[in-house]
């Protein structure tokens, strides 16, 4: 998780980020976008582009002479959850404890109806 942070920390990364939240994007594509904010080499979004990949963040497919980008939703998922359990710290338990809220429900719903059960069954007239 430290790593997908770590890649996160860098403007260019999230800019790249940015980029192929767009859609998956050539090499060649991600360096031009990057070249019109700032002066990279193409090295350098190589470099930021394997860090990316390193983190989970990002994939990449061969695709003849090119390597095409992707945003990697599984990294991307793993994040969000991470952030979300900081904000909402029982979050994990919201499951478990909804279903013992259900649990509890049927229960009472359970006694309240088996002493008419018993009365219906089991009485006979005086």
């Amino acid at each position: 998780m430290s790593g997908i942070f770590e890649a996160l920390g860098d403007p260019t990364r999230r800019r790249i980020l940015v980029l192929l939240a767009g859609g998956e994007q050539p090499a060649g594509g991600v360096v031009a976008a990057l070249r019109e904010h700032a002066a990279i080499s193409q090295p350098a979004v190589s470099q930021h582009l394997r860090v990316l990949r390193d983190a989970g963040l990002v994939t990449v497919r061969p695709d003849g002479t090119r390597r095409l980008y992707a945003l990697d939703g599984d990294g991307l998922e793993a994040a969000r959850a991470w952030l979300a359990d900081l904000v909402d710290p029982l979050r994990p338990f919201a499951q478990p404890l909804d279903a013992l809220a259900t649990e509890l429900v049927r229960g009472r719903r359970e006694r309240r109806s088996a002493p008419a059960r018993r009365e219906g069954r089991g009485s006979r007239p005086a």
